[in-house]
Parts: structure tokens; sequence; C-alpha cells
């Protein structure tokens, strides 16, 4: 019998175990088999629409919630206009301050995670 199920079709997050490490997905939930869960997500990427799907056993899930955001839509640019919105606070947070500002461990913009200035050229 399936675990999780009722929680088909909504938009949900897990908290799951790799190894000695917790790691936190989200999306919708879209399987149950009864012994893993499956979770899909759309995103943009490069101007084109990707789908991102996974496979999480039961036995590595430590913790699973249902989220309120919207459901992500294929077709829709909903990722793209949430990562501008915050990019563009962040820039109007950076002139009131100066424009200098250590990036936060709660953004999820992935340039304010790791600011790479100087990259190694290949060989």
């Amino acid at each position: 019998m399936a675990r999780y199920s009722a929680f088909l079709g909504r938009r949900v997050e897990v908290q799951y175990r790799a190894g000695d490490i917790l790691l936190p997905a989200s999306g919708t939930f879209v399987a149950d088999s009864g012994r893993s869960i499956f979770l899909e997500q759309h995103l943009e990427q490069h101007g084109q629409m990707k789908q991102f799907r996974w496979e999480i056993p039961y036995q590595y899930i430590v913790r699973l919630e249902e989220r309120s955001d919207p459901v992500d839509v294929p077709g829709t640019n909903a990722v793209a206009a949430a990562s501008a919105t915050r990019a563009t606070e962040s820039r109007a947070s950076d002139k009131k301050s100066g424009g200098h500002k250590l990036p936060n461990s709660d953004s999820s913009d992935p340039q304010a995670i790791l600011p790479l200035r100087n990259r190694p050229k290949p060989a």
C-alpha cells in the first residue's frame, strides 16, 4: 500500500538522506510506487522548457510536507519570473547598502550563493 498517496498531484517539500547529509527537494508529487515517491519539476533553461523528475525511496525520506506555493504549469515562466523578482530585490538592497553584501544562506539565487570572479582557464 502506498504510504504517501494523499499527496498525489500536490506541491511538496521533502527532506531526505543521502549518505551522511540531508538534502531538500521540492516539486509536484506525481507518483507513489509503494516503495518510492516520485517528484517532478518544470523549469525553463536557455529558452527551453525542461522537466526534472526524481525518485526518493521511502527509507531515505526524513520529512515530507505540502507547500502552499502555486503549482508550476508547463509553458508558463513562473520560475524565471520569481528569480527575476528576487534578483531585482537583491539589486535594490545592494544599492541601499552601498553594493557590499554577503550572500544569504536562505537566498535561492545561484549567483548569490557562490560568486566566482576569477574562473580558472581550462587546459
